[in-house]
């Protein structure tokens, strides 16, 4: 048997986050994969060397190269993946650094810092698209017949259960229901929300505004997830948030998944 243990965090800024303890983290060697979002990085070339090849793990990056300090992904892998790619046909997916695809021997991994809605209509609208065409590439993509792993700051909370105070928020970009509606399709396209689908009934969350220190009062929301295609239901040994971890505004999450 083979077991994996991955990692997805939305670091609100690679090099803020190396200043306070990313490298420490990602140094225990626990992790097989560790997937970060929204790096803020425009050149790989002027991030430390401790940043792009940390011991241990390869490093593959997707960044924005349109505007300096926005967005970006990174896959930390120990192994070598078979196929890396950030070409994903369609422009929307490619723009902006958002997605980042990494196979390996035993599924396909997919690393996604999806676009936040709330900057104005122009911006909730390509939020909307990119979910659109992100449901058609996984589609494509099932017909690998290959099992498929996609994680990443999704930045929607699900159900009510998935943020501090649902109610208020019902028309606040991250909790629309046309938003919504999305995660509700990756279901329905043979999808599971694996902390969900581990602890039901589970009140935690992965992201607090800083602003208003709503960490420190636990009034969160829970945007960062790990799907898994159903075919790998049975393998989900453990989903959690661990929001005991700090460095950012958002917790890591942890899959493990064994083979």
């Amino acid at each position: 048997m083979r077991k994996y243990s991955l990692i997805s965090w939305n670091v609100n800024g690679i090099r803020a986050a190396e200043r306070k303890g990313f490298l420490d983290f990602v140094g225990t060697g626990k992790y097989d994969i560790v997937a970060v979002q929204e790096t803020k990085v425009h050149d790989v070339g002027q991030l430390s060397g401790a940043l792009v090849h940390p011991a241990g793990y390869n490093s593959y990056w997707d960044c924005c190269d349109t505007k300096k300090g926005y967005s970006g992904v990174a896959t930390y892998a120990k192994q070598v993946p078979e196929k890396v790619t950030t070409d994903f046909g369609v422009d929307i997916l490619n723009a902006e650094g958002r997605m980042l695809e990494t196979h390996f021997a035993d599924f396909i991994f997919l690393n996604i810092y999806f676009p936040n809605g709330g900057a104005s209509p122009e911006r909730l609208a390509y939020k909307l698209e990119f979910y659109k065409e992100f449901v058609s590439y996984l589609k494509k993509l099932q017909k690998l017949g290959k099992p498929i792993i996609f994680t990443g700051d999704v930045n929607t909370a699900h159900e009510e259960i998935d943020l501090a105070r649902p109610k208020q928020n019902e028309k606040v970009s991250g909790f629309m229901r046309v938003e919504r509606d999305w995660l509700d399709k990756f279901a329905a396209i043979g999808f599971v929300d694996t902390f969900r689908f581990k602890q039901p009934e589970k009140i935690q969350y992965s992201w607090w505004d800083q602003k208003t220190a709503a960490r420190e009062r636990n009034v969160g929301w829970r945007i960062d997830y790990f799907y898994v295609s159903t075919d790998l239901v049975d393998n989900i040994k453990r989903a959690e948030i661990l929001d005991d971890i700090y460095g950012s505004d958002h917790a890591p999450i942890l899959l493990e998944v064994e083979f």
